[in-house]
C-alpha cells in the first residue's frame, strides 16, 4: 500500500507519503466473506509527518450571501476549527487581484487566517463569479469599494463576529480598494496589503504606454461605457492573453493561463472594456495619508510596481510597517513558501492589532 496525502500550503511541505502492507482476517457469514480484522504494517514514510495534525486544524467553511446595492453577492466564511457557539471571533475581509474570484488567491489567504483563529470572509464582487450585478466583468474601483463596505455591514450582523475587531486584507489591485474602504469606513480597525498594486497617474503612464497609451485606453473605456448605457451591450477583451494585444494583461502571465493555477473554471478570462477609464484614473496613493488605522505592506522588489507601494508607505501617518520579501507577483498568489511567509506576517499583524490592542 502507498498512501499519498496532500495539503497545499502546509508548513513543512504539502505532501506525506506512507508505505506499508496490510494483513486481513476474514470471516464467513451468511451474506458472504467479511473482513473481521485489518492490521497495517508501516514500512516507511516520507514528507511532512505533521500533515495529519495540520489537517485537523483546517477551518470549516460556510457559504453565505448578502446584498450590496441591491445585488446578491456570494461568499464563503472560513471559521476556525473547533469554534464553539457563543464565541466572538475577530474577522478579516480578504480580497484578491483584479478580475479574480473568491476561489483564487483570496480564498488561499482566508484559509490561512482562519487556521489561526480569525473568521475570514471572501466573496465575489458585483459582476464577478457567482455574484449578481451588471455589467459583468466590470473592474470598477468604486463599485468594489462599496462592496467591501457592505461586506463589513453583513459581517456585523453575524453573532459569531466581534464587531469591534474587524480588519481588511487586500491582495494586488484590491489593496487600493481596501485602502480606500479603510479611509471611508471606521469599522475596519486595521489593514494589510500583500503584493499591493498601488498606482497613480505617473505610474500608470509608465505601465500603459505613456500619456498617449493611457489617453487611448481611457477614450476606449469611455466609448464602451457610453455604448453600454445606450444599448446594454458590454464589450469584452481577454483579461489575459499571449496572442491578443487588446487584452488587459498581454503577455505570458502563466498564473492566469494555467488551469492548475489561476485559470480555474470559476474565473472568466474576460475584461469589460468600459473598465479602462475608471481603473486608469483610480489613485489610491494620493489618499494614503487619510488612513488612520495600523497598516502593513508586504511586497517584493521583484513583484508588481514596488515604487507605488513605497510612495504609498511614505504618505502614511498611521502606525505602519513594511515587510520586504523575495518573489514575483504571482509567487504571492500560489507559491507555497511565499504564501506561507506572507500569511504568517499578516497573521502576526492582525493578532497584534485586533486580538491584543482591541482588548486592552
Amino acid at each position: 500500500m502507498r498512501g499519498v496525502h496532500s495539503l497545499p500550503y502546509a508548513e513543512g511541505g504539502g505532501l506525506w507519503d506512507v508505505y506499508g502492507t496490510y494483513d486481513h482476517e476474514l470471516v464467513k457469514t451468511p451474506s458472504g466473506w467479511k473482513v473481521s480484522k485489518m492490521v497495517f504494517h508501516l514500512l516507511y514514510q516520507e514528507g511532512n509527518k505533521n500533515l495529519p495534525v495540520i489537517a485537523m486544524k483546517m477551518p470549516d467553511e460556510q457559504r453565505v450571501s448578502f446584498i450590496s446595492e441591491g445585488n446578491k453577492l456570494i461568499g464563503i466564511i472560513y471559521i476556525p476549527s473547533g469554534y464553539k457557539e457563543g464565541q466572538k471571533l475577530p474577522a478579516v475581509i480578504v480580497t484578491g487581484s483584479w478580475t479574480t474570484v473568491k476561489e483564487q488567491m483570496a480564498g488561499t489567504y482566508a484559509k490561512k487566517l482562519a487556521a489561526e483563529g480569525f473568521a475570514a470572509l471572501v466573496f465575489d464582487f458585483r459582476g464577478f463569479g457567482e455574484s449578481g450585478g451588471e455589467p459583468r466583468q466590470y473592474e470598477s474601483p468604486q463599485r468594489k469599494i462599496q462592496d467591501i463596505k457592505n461586506a463589513v455591514t453583513f459581517l456585523q450582523t453575524l453573532p459569531m463576529i466581534d464587531k469591534n475587531k474587524m480588519g481588511g486584507l487586500g491582495i494586488c489591485a484590491s489593496s487600493g480598494y481596501m485602502s480606500r474602504a479603510v479611509t471611508e469606513d471606521r469599522r475596519i480597525k486595521t489593514f494589510a496589503a500583500i503584493a499591493p498594486w498601488l498606482h497613480n497617474a505617473d505610474l500608470v503612464k509608465l505601465i500603459y504606454g505613456g500619456e498617449k497609451g493611457v489617453s487611448e485606453k481611457i477614450a476606449i473605456g469611455k466609448a464602451a461605457s457610453g455604448k453600454y448605457e445606450q444599448t446594454k451591450i458590454n464589450d469584452f477583451v481577454p483579461a489575459c492573453s499571449i496572442s491578443d494585444d487588446s487584452a488587459a494583461m498581454f503577455g505570458n502571465f502563466e498564473y492566469y493561463l494555467n488551469p492548475a493555477r489561476g485559470a480555474i473554471p470559476q474565473w472568466k478570462n474576460q475584461f469589460a472594456v468600459m473598465s479602462w477609464h475608471e481603473w486608469l484614473q483610480f489613485d489610491p496613493i494620493k489618499e494614503a495619508g487619510m488612513i488612520s488605522v495600523p497598516t502593513l505592506l508586504i511586497h517584493s522588489n521583484d513583484a508588481a510596481i514596488p515604487d507605488g507601494a513605497k510612495q504609498f508607505y511614505e504618505k502614511l501617518f498611521s502606525k505602519k510597517d513594511f515587510y520586504w520579501m523575495k518573489g514575483t507577483q504571482f509567487d504571492f498568489y500560489d507559491n507555497p513558501p511565499t504564501v506561507n511567509e506572507a500569511s504568517k506576517k499578516a497573521v502576526q499583524w492582525f493578532k497584534q492589532y485586533l486580538e491584543q490592542e482591541q482588548t486592552k
